[in-house]
């Protein structure tokens, strides 16, 4: 017998009255209109059943600590990089855990389930990495929680020296941290960040480790590090382990270079993350009218076959005092600002928060094949573009074949004259 069947599910690609069955934690067969035995057997009346969303671009060790040690005035990057670095020394582990659980409880809520976060090394202490570890332990039972070293400082630039950061970087990595980050556009001039870019990739590939660089997040469109990150990339052999955030300078970028960028960037298999957000929020901040929209050419990358995802990146800390966890709500922004309005492309930035980033991480046993984990969110939606259009009520969440979150369906009554207890 199985431990369970759901029936009557709409999938992301479009197939209806599907069937999704469930034995050991895995699915064991996807297929029209089982029927079988079980000791579970959900209806799923037709709504959609998507695979967890997944979150590439977050930041859990600055995540909730909105208003400390003050509030972002200006709303820009800079102020709040400055005020991280206010914050830093006033840090404790225990607050630290503290944030990063609260957020992983909202985040099961709200289906998302495997999370990338960047963790700051600048701090000798390591506190935030062994805060964010802890956390990581803590959750792996219903969360992924893939880490990222995070020179947040710049490994060249910060005030401790070339040599402490980089040693920094590699006793976080030692600890169990994943992937190796950087900031290349952060550092004193051009050449050092080419410089931050060439070394961080060497030591990724020395360790046989995934990278996720911070690249060009600015409106300056000489600032050109996803040029130099993709020929690493390509220089050590790292095709598909490299991830390029943000890179928001290439909206500002003028098109012919671009036209040469994208297919190197393509051509090295380079991974993108946008963060939909907080790239409308804080970049064109120098602009008066018209105003910059920040983020970088989502469809353009798409169209060459580049893997795009879209991040989360803050939710109520130093840089964004909103935000609460929902993949959809990230969508939705990202629908909106590339102006990706066909079915098709509403499609692909559902993709973006699940199948996409999930690629990205390198998640084993995700998705609604046979063979997969049988993690999946039940949603309050009839298709992907109807769950971004509603931030659509996730209705239950399971983790290999465990429920583990669900929400009552939202049925809201309308008092209209002469309609009375109508619902919508």
């Amino acid at each position: 017998m199985l431990d369970l069947l759901i029936h009557n599910a709409t999938l992301p690609d479009g197939r209806k009255n599907m069937s999704v069955a469930v034995q050991d934690g895995r699915i064991k067969e996807v297929s029209a209109s089982l029927v079988t035995d079980a000791q579970q057997v959900i209806d799923a009346e037709g709504q959609l059943l998507s695979p967890p969303f997944v979150d590439a671009h977050f930041h859990m060790d600055a995540t909730l600590s909105y208003g400390l040690p003050r509030v972002n005035q200006s709303g820009t990057l800079l102020e709040g990089i400055a005020l991280w670095g206010e914050l830093k020394p006033l840090l404790t582990q225990e607050a630290l855990i503290e944030r990063a659980l609260a957020y992983c409880d909202w985040a099961v809520a709200k289906g998302l389930l495997a999370i990338r976060s960047h963790v700051d090394v600048c701090d000798p202490r390591l506190l935030a990495v062994e805060a964010l570890l802890e956390v990581k332990r803590r959750v792996a039972p219903y969360i992924d929680l893939q880490l990222v070293a995070f020179p947040q400082d710049g490994v060249l630039r910060g005030p401790l020296g070339p040599e402490q950061h980089m040693n920094n970087l590699k006793r976080a990595l030692d600890k169990g941290v994943d992937v190796v980050g950087g900031i290349p556009h952060f550092e004193r001039t051009m050449a050092d960040g080419a410089l931050s870019v060439r070394l961080l990739c060497e030591l990724a590939a020395e360790r046989g480790l995934r990278v996720d660089m911070h690249c060009d997040e600015s409106d300056d469109p000489l600032s050109r590090h996803v040029e130099t990150l993709a020929f690493e990339t390509q220089r050590l052999g790292l095709q598909g382990r490299v991830t390029g955030s943000h890179l928001t300078s290439m909206h500002s970028m003028d098109n012919y270079y671009v036209s040469k960028l994208i297919p190197l960037m393509a051509e090295a298999q380079l991974q993108v993350v946008a963060n939909p957000l907080i790239n409308i929020t804080l970049q064109g901040r120098h602009d008066t009218y018209p105003k910059r929209r920040g983020m970088t050419r989502v469809p353009e990358l798409m169209a060459a076959g580049v893997n795009v995802a879209f991040g989360h990146d803050c939710v109520m800390d130093p840089w964004y005092s909103l935000g609460s966890g929902d993949m959809l709500d990230v969508a939705h922004m990202g629908l909106h600002v590339a102006q990706m309005t066909s079915q098709s492309a509403m499609r692909q930035c559902f993709d973006a928060v699940t199948v996409n980033p999930a690629r990205i991480l390198g998640l084993q046993g995700y998705g609604l094949e046979v063979g997969c984990d049988a993690s999946f969110v039940l949603l309050q939606a009839r298709d992907p573009v109807e769950a971004i259009r509603l931030r659509a009520n996730r209705l239950k969440v399971w983790k290999k074949g465990t429920l583990i979150a669900e929400t009552a369906p939202i049925m809201p009554k309308l008092h209209l004259p002469g309609r009375p207890n109508a619902q919508a």
